[in-house]
């Protein structure tokens, strides 16, 4: 069963400037597409499809096209990068009965013991792909790393998936760990070191130790003279 329903109509004209008029009319230029079945070009209400994204981009959809219904997912959502507003969409149809991948967020739930005690929980993974029959998809998936001490380490094949829900990164992909925190060495002070000797040299500008061998007496060589 769809979790929204959205009335889209045929599209005939195309190219960037009916796109353009379209648009500007508070509606969205669409494709429908997928199972065998022919692509259709439509658009649809931009405020629809606005509150229907609100709810998860995994949102089941059942598109209304001239009396017909299409089951199907919102894929490949454009924007305009500055004003934010729907650029294009892309509908894919789907089946109550076929799995269909998706990317779902990741969310790591509970203090873990290793960061009551001074650690820190670094988090590498933040959204998973997955594969789910569509009425399955989660809305994210969630984890309790509550119980990870310093050193702890979560991976892929430790989570909790919902039933119906299989991920499709390798069991051994590192999701999160608890780690010390990096000491932060303290920077030098080259006004407290400026003068001092450096690997057992003198420092610059000071002479040499009297009495060292390199010094000779005035008027001679010391050779003896034949």
């Amino acid at each position: 069963m769809a979790d929204a329903v959205i009335s889209a109509e045929k599209r005939i004209e195309r190219g960037s400037r009916p796109s353009g008029r379209i648009r500007r009319a508070g509606k969205v230029p669409a494709v429908v597409y997928g199972l065998g079945s022919e692509t259709l070009s439509v658009t649809v209400s931009a405020r629809e499809l606005r509150t229907v994204l609100a709810s998860g981009a995994n949102t089941l959809i059942t598109l209304q096209v001239d009396g017909e219904e299409h089951l199907a997912l919102a894929r490949q959502v454009q924007r305009h990068p500055i004003r934010g507003e729907f650029v294009h969409v892309d509908f894919v149809r789907v089946r109550t009965d076929v799995a269909v991948a998706a990317e779902v967020a990741l969310t790591l739930t509970g203090e873990p013991e290793g960061v009551r005690s001074g650690g820190l929980l670094d988090q590498l993974i933040f959204s998973i792909p997955i594969e789910a029959k569509p009425q399955d998809i989660p809305g994210s998936v969630e984890h309790d790393v509550g119980n990870l001490e310093i050193g702890g380490q979560l991976r892929v094949g430790e989570l909790s998936l919902p039933s119906g829900v299989a991920t499709t990164l390798e069991a051994d992909v590192l999701v999160a760990q608890v780690v010390l925190p990096r000491v932060v060495a303290e920077p030098v002070d080259e006004e407290a070191v400026d003068g001092e000797e450096v690997d057992g040299e003198p420092a610059t500008g000071e002479a040499p130790a009297s009495g060292s061998a390199d010094a000779t007496d005035d008027g001679g060589s010391g050779a003896d003279e034949g």
